[in-house]
């Protein structure tokens, strides 16, 4: 369910945050997201995508949005073959 994947998120968030030994107010600051937002995405897991992702270049997991989207879909193995055919 979409509410489970943003709680996951704001969890892996909020632990990479302690890794770094980071207050939220220091997270704030960095990031340039207020701290009522911040908070706001750890209760409640709600953020808008810009604040989150100037939360991933605060804590150095930018290149985590990489691989966001990026799995093809293959409805059938004629899908599949199709795009090997065309070198993806």
């Amino acid at each position: 369910m979409p509410g489970d994947v943003s709680a996951g998120v704001a969890e892996r968030m909020v632990a990479r945050r302690k890794e770094r030994h980071m207050s939220q107010a220091q997270l704030a600051s960095v990031s340039g997201v207020s701290l009522g937002s911040l908070r706001r995405f750890e209760q409640l897991h709600e953020i808008s995508l810009t604040s989150l992702v100037s939360i991933a270049f605060a804590l150095q997991c930018e290149n985590d949005f990489e691989s966001l989207f990026a799995n093809p879909y293959y409805a059938t193995i004629e899908d599949v073959e199709a795009a090997r055919k065309r070198g993806e």
